[in-house]
């Protein structure tokens, strides 16, 4: 892209549907509630004070100030990035995905103390965290990044 801050606007989307899907299940549900759709999945409203698969979430509250420290300089690092790389498409796609997933989490954390998760998949006995739209972007970015990193030639050096 021309412009790094094109790129800002895929975060700003994803910030958005973050922030609009978990709006809605903070309306339609209290904490706790499930509502099953099929046999694999429902949706409910989960409270995650801690990271993925609820690292540290009971560490008794320093966590809060860590996390939002954390997800801070990864987004200035993030932004640095951007603005460096935006011509890197898969790359700079798969940054603004992060970065629009650590703000959507960033909000929460700021905003509640948690960040709400209500996406719940299972099998039989079995499952898995309840996450929401930023750990989708975050880990779709992930997966982009890997993607990116395997694409690219390596620097031999003889």
């Amino acid at each position: 892209m021309r412009d790094w801050r094109l790129w800002l606007l895929c975060s700003a989307a994803i910030i958005a549907l973050d922030q609009l899907t978990k709006h809605w299940v903070v309306q339609a549900f209290g904490y706790g509630d499930i509502l099953p759709l099929t046999s694999y999945f429902n949706l409910v409203r989960a409270h995650n004070s801690g990271a993925a698969f609820s690292f540290l979430a009971g560490a008794g509250g320093w966590q809060r100030l860590f996390f939002i420290s954390v997800a801070s300089i990864a987004s200035a690092v993030i932004f640095h990035l951007l603005r460096k790389h935006h011509r890197q498409t898969l790359f700079s796609l798969a940054l603004s995905l992060v970065l629009g997933g650590a703000l959507g989490n960033l909000i929460d954390r700021i905003r509640w103390g948690y960040v709400v998760d209500f996406l719940d998949f299972f099998y039989r006995g079995y499952h898995w965290p309840a996450f929401n739209v930023a750990d989708m972007a975050i880990t779709g970015g992930v997966m982009l990044l890997i993607l990116d990193s395997l694409r690219k030639p390596t620097d031999k050096k003889s």
